[in-house]
């Protein structure tokens, strides 16, 4: 962690770390104290509050080499995720979900990448979560 002249403590997730989701979750574990983060998007949520390694009040996720990182959490690594996951969805979930990895089969409808940066999001200023004040840098 490292801090700009503004004070607020920077994160720098190097997206050439990982070619896959289960990468991404062991390169962002990196930030997290005692606790392995495995890819549950609703955890990420809650590990974006702070507590768990996360500074607690304002800081920035700066993500080095995110282009890269798109293209490996693009619509392939969201279907092989979505398929990986369906046994473990509760039945009045499933027809969802199977639609869900349709559409990423398709090509359709958000990444694997694009829910990640929108759980981030979601924590700056101008987010619904705006209390936190995280501010992502995407390089």
């Amino acid at each position: 962690m490292s801090e700009p002249p503004d004070g607020r403590p920077v994160l720098v997730m190097d997206g050439s770390r990982f070619d896959d989701y289960a990468g991404f979750a062991r390169e962002f574990t990196q930030f997290l104290d005692n606790y392995a983060w495995h890819g549950d998007l609703n955890a990420l949520n809650d590990i974006m509050w702070g507590g768990f390694g996360t500074p607690q009040g304002s800081w920035t996720l700066r993500w080095t080499h995110s282009e890269r990182s798109r293209a490996a959490l693009g619509y392939e690594e969201t279907a092989r995720r979505l398929h990986e996951l369906l046994p473990r969805v509760h039945s009045t979930g499933r027809a969802h979900w199977q639609e869900r990895l349709d559409q990423a089969r398709r090509h359709e409808g958000p990444t694997l990448f694009d829910e990640v940066v929108e759980i981030i999001r979601d924590h700056d200023v101008h987010g619904g979560e705006s209390g936190d004040r995280v501010t992502l840098d995407l390089a």
